[in-house]
């Protein structure tokens, strides 16, 4: 399975790809992009079978990467993640395309019942 993380913070993409590795998904299928603009340049690279994105970043906030890669596949999973579970934003997020939403801190097992919604048959191994 191919995972794209999106996040400003070194330390959460570090978090959460030692929650795939404990699902068990290498290291070698997880890129990561510090932003939105990083994370469209991987994505016109690469097939990605799920993204996850943080909702704040710089140059390009989760949202308008959402609208972004919904131009362009309107098929891939997409899963924001935030620190904000406020109405309105979740609401502008299932506008958008948003396939669901994980509130930060969140837990491995959160991790994997949103890959084996999105994702079954990447998540196999598990």
């Amino acid at each position: 399975m191919k995972v794209l993380l999106v996040d400003d913070s070194g330390t959460m993409r570090a978090i959460q790809k030692r929650m795939f590795a404990k699902l068990g998904i290498p290291d070698g299928d997880i890129e990561e992009a510090a932003d939105g603009v990083e994370a469209l340049r991987l994505i016109e690279a690469n097939r990605f079978d799920i993204i996850l994105t943080d909702w704040n970043m710089p140059n390009m906030d989760g949202l308008t990467l959402l609208k972004e890669i919904r131009k362009r596949d309107g098929n891939i999973p997409v899963i924001m993640i935030t620190t904000e579970a406020e109405k309105a934003r979740v609401v502008s997020a299932i506008s958008a395309g948003v396939s669901d939403y994980l509130v930060k801190p969140f837990t491995p097992e959160a991790l994997e019942a949103k890959l084996r919604r999105w994702v079954p048959a990447g998540v196999g191994q598990l």
